[in-house]
């Protein structure tokens, strides 16, 4: 019957994932620890090789386990590529041209000499054939991108030279699987072929992909904004996402190619906080999937079966990959305890493994059974990535206990936030400006951004008030956040949460009369201005002077007046000392 609804394996899965999110974010938040390890451990215990394998005996577990990992493919798929699409906002194409020598130098390197020197021992040991040494190594040379960023971010110098290697393999997956596809028994070079194929279609396509995108994309998103409907702005930035990612698979480069090239436009629109902060739910709930796949492809049985040649397989690939990884840093200048907890952090093989040695298997250049090993050793080289992070940590304070200098293109110097673009927020920032104080405006209206961003001033589209887009631009470094929004309630609910979140914050208000000061105050205010109060008294003074009233007793009354308002606001908003209403040049 149409409409009606029915129980199906999706439910089921999707209660498993929902479930496990409940459980495992928060419990690991408290003791803070990663949820990647615990969203791993999930899908170890919920798969087919945990509580999966008793679903026969025991039926109602069905319902509270995941007996087919395949359904959860797409996905996980789909949390790699908003991965990727993150990684991309957080970028720009100025901040990846100047990482280009780090990611063709310190990414083909590094890449080369993995992926070469476990071939060569795989072959030169008779372990594997040629072919299957060469597509072995160069699996276990990748390391994990939707693991090791979250972790590492891509703003310290572990992060950058994480990045760097990392975006270089990500590029170089689809070249990689089409030889492979070369090198099968049975390949008629239609490998080759079709890499050159792919290679001219790809790159036709990025292009008219960057083209289109610095034409249309500002104006997408200036429409969704103008709306002020979230739910527009999320199916705009899916649109996105999904339709760059589409456009390079059907060319046959990775998906992720377009996710990054859609997350890098949209890096250079104004919107790009409000994107970050609307997706960022979404990354993490795909990217919980993915995590959970990798757990549920642990065989713990088998494990115990053959504990020793998988534990000097895991040791030897992290401990050789942490050297190499390491020793190249080095030698490219990076400081010995970046270099130390670089290496560490990226000794893990990658999801990617698990692709090549599927399409190596599926090509016939390695056997089932070797292939099932490694993406075991893959599997747990996974799950102890986060241990490793640790570990590297721990080794660079050893190495070297001085912290890493900041890079000078990189670092974010503190600046006062000014929430609110109208005639308030700039004349503040004209006054910031004329005293050389860094700042940044942020407001939710489009066209005021737009306007102000074209008259020079700093600013950037977002709502303050939502997500963490005020810690997006640095508010925990921040010498004070100014609310400049003529809308009371709004600015009394972020007042609170600023207050509750940074307890020293200096927080400025703009207040429309008493009252709303004094409510401010309350909140946590640490100034709040009633426009109403100073506009009267200036007026007062205007008209008091002109119709013939002697300046001296004019100024006396209205300090009066403004000693009579100080006193109530002090009593009403619940303050130990009177507060200022006036400059400090004039009492």
């Amino acid at each position: 019957m149409a409409g009606e609804l029915t129980f199906s394996p999706f439910l089921s899965d999707a209660l498993v994932i929902l479930g496990a999110a409940g459980i495992v974010i928060p419990v690991f938040a408290r003791f803070r620890i990663t949820p990647i390890i615990g969203f791993i451990l999930i899908g170890v215990l919920v798969g087919p090789f945990g509580l999966g394998s008793l679903v026969e005996r025991i039926p109602w577990l069905y319902y509270v386990t995941i007996s087919d990992p395949d359904r959860l493919t797409p996905f996980a798929d789909f949390g790699i590529v908003l991965l990727l699409f993150a990684i991309g906002l957080e970028l720009s194409f100025n901040r990846l041209w100047q990482m280009r020598k780090l990611v063709f130098g310190l990414g083909a390197l590094e890449l080369l000499i993995i992926g070469s020197s476990l071939a060569a021992l795989f072959g030169l040991t008779g372990m594997l054939g040629w072919t299957a040494a060469l597509a072995l190594g160069f699996a276990l040379a990748f390391s994990s991108t939707a693991i090791v960023l979250p972790i590492s971010g891509t703003r310290t110098p572990v992060g950058r030279a994480a990045l760097s290697m990392l975006l270089f393999e990500d590029i170089m997956i689809v070249p990689i699987i089409f030889i492979l596809g070369a090198l099968a028994p049975n390949a008629q070079g239609e490998g080759w072929e079709g890499l050159v194929t792919t290679l001219w279609q790809g790159g036709l396509v990025i292009a008219i992909l960057l083209v289109v995108g610095r034409v249309a994309l500002p104006r997408l998103f200036a429409q969704a904004a103008r709306t002020k409907n979230p739910e527009l702005f999320l199916a705009a930035t899916l649109l996105v996402v999904i339709g760059a990612s589409l456009a390079t698979a059907l060319v046959g480069l990775s998906p992720i190619v377009g996710a990054l090239i859609a997350g890098l436009l949209i890096a250079e629109t104004e919107y790009h906080t409000e994107v970050e902060l609307i997706m960022e739910p979404f990354k993490g709930l795909a990217l919980g999937v993915f995590l959970i796949t990798i757990g549920m492809s642990i065989n713990l049985m088998e494990i115990g079966g053959q504990l020793g040649p998988l534990a000097l397989a895991v040791v030897g690939v992290l401990l050789f990959k942490a050297v190499v990884t390491g020793v190249l840093l080095r030698l490219m200048g990076a400081r010995r305890s970046t270099a130390a907890e670089t290496g560490v952090m990226m000794a893990s093989p990658s999801e990617t493994t698990l692709i090549v040695l599927t399409a190596a298997t599926a090509a016939l250049v390695v056997d089932l059974e070797t292939a099932q090993f490694w993406q075991t050793v893959t599997a747990i080289g996974l799950t102890v990535t986060p241990l490793l992070a640790k570990l590297g940590q721990v080794l660079a304070r050893k190495v070297d206990g001085a912290p890493a200098p900041p890079n000078e293109d990189e670092s974010d110097e503190p600046r006062t936030i000014i929430v609110g673009g109208g005639r308030v927020g700039r004349l503040i920032a004209d006054m910031m400006q004329a005293h050389s104080k860094p700042y940044v405006m942020i407001d939710t209206n489009p066209d005021l951004i737009e306007s102000a961003r074209r008259d020079g001033y700093r600013a950037t589209f977002g709502d303050a008030a939502r997500g963490d887009a005020l810690s997006k631009l640095g508010v925990e470094t921040a010498p004070a956040v100014v609310l400049t929004m003529d809308e009371p309630v709004l600015a009394q609910r972020l007042v609170i949460k600023l207050r509750q979140t940074y307890p020293d914050l200096l927080i400025v208000a703009r207040a429309r009369d008493t009252d709303h000061a004094a409510a401010l105050y309350r909140a946590g205010a640490s100034h709040a201005v009633p426009e109403t109060l100073e506009s009267s008294l200036q007026l007062s003074e205007a008209v008091l002077v002109d119709i013939g009233v002697a300046m001296g007793p004019v100024i006396a009354s209205i300090h009066a007046k403004r000693d009579e308002f100080r006193d109530q606001l002090e009593r009403d908003g619940g303050l130990t000392e009177k507060p200022k209403l006036r400059t400090s040049t004039t009492g």
